[in-house]
């Protein structure tokens, strides 16, 4: 395991990547310095290429094979196996932990793996060869997956740099295709917002440009896992990157959100947001949004935009624990020209239609992922030569 890292040692921002157990997999939320990083490289053991990270604590068993890029792991919260792969690869090794095993070698739930548990574990494994080619197939689903992410993640950036350079800059195209506001278009002072805006947009409440509908819980001995009725996201915690996950539905649905709809987190976190990629059922910690004149691209980026207003008060001392259906009903925006809004919904809505095709692929090549691990592991299905 890495040395101890101390708070004091950290910062918001720097040269090398700072994992803890939280954002271990994930984005590093604190940073090291060069030197820090280099003095306890040297100092103290570190992984080295290939080898294989494991959460200890928090989610046990998360796995990350190292890439060798400058980064450092919260002492004993994240460890690693340094294997000689003689016997078994390390890529091979990665997904035997992927089958989560540690439930299955104590019998219940554990708190925290220690290096016996680790060292401990039984593992079958065929030739190298066979092993080879196992992570070959896996590793194939999950380069694609990832793939998949970073492209979405590149054109949902396009889409928010688009809607701030005509939406939050007011360069969108004039009349004669110029930038509106670098080219000296019109802008009038409004009351409301205590700013200047384009002239002929208007500030308007966000009931008056989208439909609201305030999610309500169905009785809980509706739910189930057996995909039984509606499906039912019940807050933040369904919520994946764009996209919310599937657990559980209810036979007795109450408030709905409808395909396309953006799915506004109403209780801590306050403002998070997903779209339903179908029909489902609502509880009480989310809200549906819909535009009223379908242009749900933009809707999508005015809630983003609420959301770092809801973040700002949060750091001035305005803390949000929810948000009602008054508080919802209460913001206010810039609406803009009616001409406008449909040339940026024409464009948005393509990244948005291939942001869903990737998302829908992925899930299932995850699905298929997850179908073939454990069959692979165990042997019931075997790769051809």
């Amino acid at each position: 395991m890495c040395k101890r890292i101390l708070k004091e040692e950290t910062s918001e921002s720097g040269d090398i990547p700072f994992y803890k157990i939280s954002t271990f997999g994930g984005i590093a939320d604190a940073f090291i310095s060069k030197d820090i990083f280099e003095k306890y490289r040297e100092t103290y053991s570190y992984p080295k290429i290939g080898d294989i990270l494991i959460s200890a604590a928090g989610t046990l068993g998360k796995t990350v094979i190292f890439d060798g890029k400058p980064s450092y792991f919260q002492d004993s919260n994240i460890v690693w196996v340094d294997n000689d792969e003689k016997t078994v690869i390390n890529s091979f090794l990665y997904y035997f932990y992927q089958t989560n095993p540690w439930i299955k070698t104590t019998g219940s739930t554990i708190n925290r793996l220690y290096n016996n548990d680790i060292k401990n574990l039984e593992i079958s494994f065929p030739d190298l060869i066979k092993q080879q080619s196992i992570a070959a197939v896996l590793s194939a689903l999950d380069k694609k997956i990832t793939l998949n992410k970073q492209i979405n993640a590149r054109l949902e950036e396009m889409a928010k740099t688009l809607y701030d350079y005509w939406f939050v800059q007011f360069d969108f195209p004039d009349a004669n295709g110029k930038p509106y506001k670098s080219s000296g278009g019109e802008m009038v002072f409004d009351e409301t917002l205590k700013r200047k805006i384009p002239k002929g947009w208007e500030v308007k409440s966000l009931n008056q440009v989208a439909d609201i509908v305030m999610g309500q819980s169905p009785d809980g001995a509706s739910y189930n896992l057996e995909q039984e009725g509606t499906i039912f996201f019940q807050g933040s915690t369904d919520f994946d990157w764009r996209f919310p996950n599937v657990r559980q539905y209810t036979t007795s649905p109450t408030r709905f959100a409808q395909k396309g709809d953006i799915l506004l987190s109403v209780r801590a976190p306050v403002g998070d947001l997903n779209i339903s990629p179908f029909e489902c059922c609502i509880g009480r910690g989310l809200a549906a949004l819909r535009s009223k004149s379908g242009n749900n691209s933009f809707l999508f980026y005015v809630m983003k935009y609420f959301k770092t207003v809801f973040e700002r008060r949060n750091t001035e001392g305005t803390t949000f624990g929810s948000i009602t259906k008054d508080d919802l009903h209460s913001l206010k925006l810039v609406a803009p020209a009616d001409n406008v809004l449909e040339k940026y919904n024409e464009i948005a809505s393509k990244y948005d239609e291939m942001i869903f095709i990737r998302s829908q692929q992925s899930h299932q090549l995850t699905q298929l992922r997850d179908f073939l691990l454990p069959m692979l592991m165990n042997g019931q299905v075997s790769v051809a030569e």
